[in-house]
């Protein structure tokens, strides 16, 4: 995670909490040419927009204050998904049992994408059984993990 979005994702918890909202993640990225800065926020029975724009109001006269941004760019605020990244320890362990789509750097029994339902996770290995066969993907292997809907 980038220094940027560390501290915006420090700056937007109080805000986040205050509305009954968990930060899910922060991203800084360059998109078609220009900076965008993506709250993903996440809460017990769904987001709706109106908690994104809660969010965002709450959030633009922080950001405008602390200016952790020198340079212009889009803000925007946003469910996490129901087909969400898996990135901390946390988010794993919330999602034991859950189906899951696991993507590779390389092909492992003639795919790059291994769908089935999470078993585990440690220091970065992820346990997955895949049609009936639990299969480890250590660490070096895993692009991404993300939540799937069946």
């Amino acid at each position: 995670m980038s220094k940027i979005s560390e501290l915006v994702e420090q700056l937007a918890r109080p805000a986040a909490a205050e509305l009954g909202l968990e930060i899910w993640d922060v991203e800084y990225v360059r998109e078609a040419g220009q900076w965008v800065l993506r709250v993903y926020v996440d809460k017990d029975g769904g987001v709706s927009i109106d908690d994104c724009e809660a969010l965002s109001r709450a959030l633009d006269p922080i950001l405008d204050e602390k200016d952790p941004i020198p340079d212009s760019y889009v803000f925007e605020v946003s469910s996490a998904g129901a087909e969400r990244e898996l990135k901390r320890p946390g988010d794993f362990e919330k999602f034991l049992g859950s189906p899951v789509e696991v993507r590779l750097y390389k092909a492992v029994n003639g795919a790059k994408t291994q769908v089935g339902t999470l078993l585990g996770y440690e220091n970065g290995n992820v346990r997955v059984n895949v049609a009936g066969q639990e299969i480890e993907f250590e660490k070096s292997q895993v692009a991404k993990v993300r939540l799937r809907i069946l």
